[in-house]
C-alpha cells in the first residue's frame, strides 16, 4: 500500500500546487495562441473534445489489451494505446496552460464584482485534479512493487476526470453557444 498512498499524497499536492498558480496568477492573453479561432476559449473548446475523444480510446483500448472484451488486441495497439495517452496529456498541458495563464483559477467574485459560477468554479477543481490523477497514473504505470488493482483504478480515476473536465467545459460550451467560429464567442 505504500506505492499508492504515496502516489495519492503526491497527485492531491500536485493538483494543489496547479490550484494556487492558477489562484495567484495574474490572468493575461499575452503568451496565449488561438490557433485560428476567434477566441482562446473557442481554441480550448475544439481541443478539448480532441481530449475527450482520446480518453474515449483511452478506455477502449485498455479494455481490449486487459482483456475485458471479447476482441483480440492487435499487435499494434500497446504502442496506440501509450501514444494516445501521452498525447491526451500533451493536449491537455496544453489548454490548463491557457485556462490557468489566461483565465486563472477563479472562485468567488470576479474584479468587476461579477460572481463565479458553480460550473466555472468546479470545472477549474476538477482541471488542476486532472494533473494530481495523472502524477497518479504514471506512477501506477511504472511501478512493480504496486497492488493489481493501483492502475486499473488510476487509470479509471483519470479517465473520470477528463470526463468532467470536458462535460463542464466542451459539453457545456456547445449547449450554449454552438459550435466555435459559429457565432464569435
Amino acid at each position: 500500500m505504500a506505492v499508492p498512498l504515496a502516489a495519492f499524497a503526491a497527485g492531491a499536492a500536485v493538483a494543489v500546487l496547479i490550484g494556487v498558480f492558477g489562484r495567484v496568477h495574474g490572468p493575461t492573453l499575452d503568451a496565449t495562441t488561438t490557433l485560428g479561432f476567434h477566441t482562446v476559449i473557442q481554441m480550448k473548446v475544439v481541443v478539448t473534445t480532441a481530449i475527450g475523444v482520446l480518453a474515449l480510446l483511452q478506455v477502449l483500448g485498455a479494455l481490449v489489451l486487459y482483456g475485458k472484451v471479447p476482441v483480440i488486441a492487435p499487435p499494434w495497439l500497446g504502442t496506440a494505446h501509450r501514444a494516445s495517452g501521452t498525447l491526451a496529456l500533451l493536449l491537455a498541458v496544453f489548454v490548463a496552460y491557457h485556462c490557468l495563464w489566461a483565465l486563472g483559477l477563479e472562485y468567488g467574485h470576479l474584479p468587476d464584482g461579477e460572481k463565479v459560477g458553480l460550473r466555472t468554479v468546479v470545472h477549474g477543481v476538477l482541471g488542476c485534479t486532472v494533473f494530481g490523477a495523472a502524477f497518479v497514473k504514471v506512477v501506477a504505470v511504472r511501478s512493480k512493487r504496486a497492488p493489481g488493482w493501483f492502475l486499473p483504478m488510476a487509470g479509471g480515476l483519470l479517465f473520470t476526470l477528463f470526463v468532467a473536465v470536458v462535460l463542464t467545459s466542451a459539453v457545456w460550451y456547445y449547449a450554449s453557444y454552438g459550435l466555435p467560429d459559429s457565432n464569435g464567442y
